[in-house]
Formats: structure tokens, sequence, C-alpha cells
């Protein structure tokens, strides 16, 4: 009975070391996330006018935005700057994540994370780029431009940031297509020769998509779309790189001396 419970305890330990581990790297990313925030949340006021301007330089002369809380005007500056802060802490974020699956990969996997690492950061900040330089000018352009004869355009500005933070989100998730075909590809869920016979549901899916993401207008829809079906094709054109293979002689573990294989299914 007492062999019994020493195994069990044995099998327990791992579990109790990983989830320490995990509550670690959780609090690291808090701590980072806090840091940003304390060190931008004087300058609150100023990010959300510069979040705003998209909108407030296509109002009609004389129109502003207005405030229909009593504390909105302080608690929505105060949330884009969480918000914010989380956005820009996500380099920190996915690095907790891969330095917390790392040790259970392969050599050669380890060195195919990091790029992937990287690259998730930086797709997810130009989608943001792109909704803000080139999607809300067109986007409210259009809107403000289609106003009723005799109606005062005056947006309230926490359904603007909600707004713009839901286009933000949706840029960035897709900007990250190219990531999610390669990890697909690589975990051996696909392979690019079928994702390319299926070419035609993913352009349609793209478009659905665009849809369920995006404000109910065809601009934004497109604007979602299109840039999410050229980033699978560059997604499709590396993926060939992280296609998922045995292990190499080269792969050697110089610890115990032996050959990393892959599981087969």
């Amino acid at each position: 009975m007492s062999e019994q419970s020493s195994d069990q305890a044995q099998h327990s330990l791992p579990l109790i070391t990983h989830l320490l581990e995990l509550r670690d790297r959780i609090l690291k990313v808090v701590v980072v996330v806090l840091a940003i925030f304390l060190s931008l949340v004087y300058f609150s006021n100023d990010i959300y006018h510069y979040i705003a301007i998209p909108l407030t330089s296509q109002l009609p002369e004389g129109s502003s935005m207005i405030a229909t809380g009593v504390a909105t005007p302080f608690f929505t500056p105060i949330k884009l700057t969480i918000v914010l802060s989380i956005f820009i802490a996500i380099p920190a974020i996915l690095y907790q994540v891969w330095a917390f699956i790392a040790p259970g990969l392969y050599k050669h996997e380890q060195k195919l994370v990091a790029p992937l690492v990287i690259s998730s950061a930086l797709l997810f900040y130009l989608g943001m780029v792109f909704s803000y330089y080139v999607v809300f000018p067109l986007v409210f352009s259009f809107f403000t431009s289609t106003a009723p004869e005799g109606v005062t355009i005056a947006t309230d500005i926490s359904s603007y940031l909600d707004f713009v933070l839901k286009l933000f989100f949706a840029f960035g998730l897709a900007f990250e297509i190219p990531v999610a075909t390669l990890l697909l590809c690589w975990t051996g869920a696909t392979t690019p020769e079928s994702l390319k016979a299926k070419r035609p549901y993913i352009v349609v899916g793209a478009f659905i998509f665009g849809m369920l993401l995006t404000p109910p207008d065809v601009i934004s829809q497109t604007l979602l779309a299109v840039p999410m079906l050229i980033l699978f094709e560059l997604g499709l054109l590396f993926s060939r790189f992280y296609v998922k293979k045995p292990a190499s002689d080269d792969e050697l573990d110089p610890e115990e001396n032996t050959i990393h294989k892959e599981p087969k299914n």
C-alpha cells in the first residue's frame, strides 16, 4: 500500500512542478503588463485622442465625439490603456508561452518555434497598423458620408472604443493566418497539397470570417478578407519548411547521445 502511494506521489510531482512553473510565468506576464500600464496611464487621454483621429478627422465641422456616461470620460481612456498594455506585452506573453513548452520539444522543433514566436507578434502588430491606417479612414469616411440629411454625427467615446478594439483584434488575428498555416502543416494535421486543394473553400471562409468579425459593411469585410487570402498564400509558400518529417542524424542529443524520433501516428 505504501509503495502504491509512493508511485502516485512520484507521478503527481511533475504535474505540480508544471503548475508551479505555469503560475510563475503567468505572474511574470501580469507584472510586465502592469509595468507597461503604469508607464502609459498618465498619457491615457492623449492615447485615446490619437486612436480617435480616424473618426474625428471625418466628422463635419463643428461636430465632436460625446460621452453619455458620468464616468465614461475617465474610464474609457483607462480601458484603452489597459488593452494597449496587453497588446504591447504580446512579445513577452509569447516568449513565456514558448519558454513553457520548449522543454517538451525536440531540438529541431525549438529552432522552428523561435521564428514563429517573433513572426506572430510582428504579424499581429501589422494587422493593427493596417486597420488603423487603411481600414479606419475608408470605413469612417463611408459611414459619415452616408448619414441622412439633418442627422448630426456625435459618436459616444465608449462605443467608438469598442468598435475600434473589435477591428484591431479582428485584423490582428486575421494576420496570424500564415502562422496558423505553418502550425497545421508542422503538426501533421494537414499538408500544403491538401490546403491547395481546399483553396476555393478557404476563399469563401475568409469572406464569412470577415463578415462575422467586422461591421456590417462590404468595405471592411473585403478589406479583411483580401489580406487574409494573401497571407494564406504566404503561409502556404513557407509551409514546406515546416512539413512534419522524421528527425535526421544531425539531431543528436549531446547529453543522451541519442536521436530524437517523431512518434508515429
